[in-house]
């Protein structure tokens, strides 16, 4: 036996013993809510020793950083620049193709995102800090969309930054309502138009 091949399968061991821990981690937090979570009822609902559990992890918030972390990459991965090149799709549809992305990333991530919208306030400092982050990211991204829009004469003279944070705010509203307190049973996809529709357009008939 190589002990290349030893390497590689107790590489893959320590691996498939990590995302145990943190599955059974989230499915906790997510029941019980992260503060009311011991790192007891952790070891427990993986199922290994105390002493396995700080061979991975230094606390229960090592853990749910690193199930942050893996969230925050997922959902910057589902932001695409605006493509303003000869030819490619318009920018609604952009837009509302990233919207969608996002949604189903977080639809996805149900569990996780839950835990974020009803304990992230507090939760501790550098959770604070990555969502703030992430929020900005997405911030900036709009801000870039409605900009783009203006010079391209769809999009009406405005305060680009703090329309792009209402309409941020108002995707961070649908989350809550639908995907955390409504179970994430809508239809993703008629969410991500309604949403591009209400912040383009708003709620008045225009003759």
């Amino acid at each position: 036996m190589s002990t290349d091949g030893r390497t590689r399968r107790a590489q893959e061991a320590r691996e498939q013993r990590r995302g145990q821990i943190l599955d059974a981690a989230l499915a906790v937090f997510a029941e019980q809510g992260y503060h009311q979570t011991s790192v007891t009822d952790l070891v427990k609902a993986a199922g290994v020793a105390r002493g396995t559990f700080y061979l991975y992890f230094d606390s229960k918030a090592a853990i749910f950083h690193e199930l942050l972390d893996g969230l925050l990459t997922e959902l910057g991965e589902t932001i695409q620049g605006v493509d303003t090149r000869e030819g490619a799709p318009p920018i609604p549809t952009q837009l509302e193709a990233t919207l969608h992305r996002v949604l189903r990333a977080l639809s996805d991530n149900e569990a996780l995102c839950r835990i974020l919208f009803r304990e992230a306030v507090g939760l501790d400092e550098e959770v604070d800090r990555k969502l703030r982050a992430f929020y900005e990211h997405l911030r900036a991204y709009i801000q870039a969309a409605l900009e783009n829009g203006q010079r391209m004469g769809f999009i009406r003279e405005m305060n680009t930054r703090t329309a792009a944070l209402a309409g941020l705010g108002s995707v961070k509203e649908v989350v809550a309502r639908t995907l955390v307190d409504g179970g994430g049973e809508e239809d993703l996809r008629a969410v991500a138009a309604e949403l591009l529709a209400y912040n383009l357009r708003g709620v008045v008939v225009r003759g």
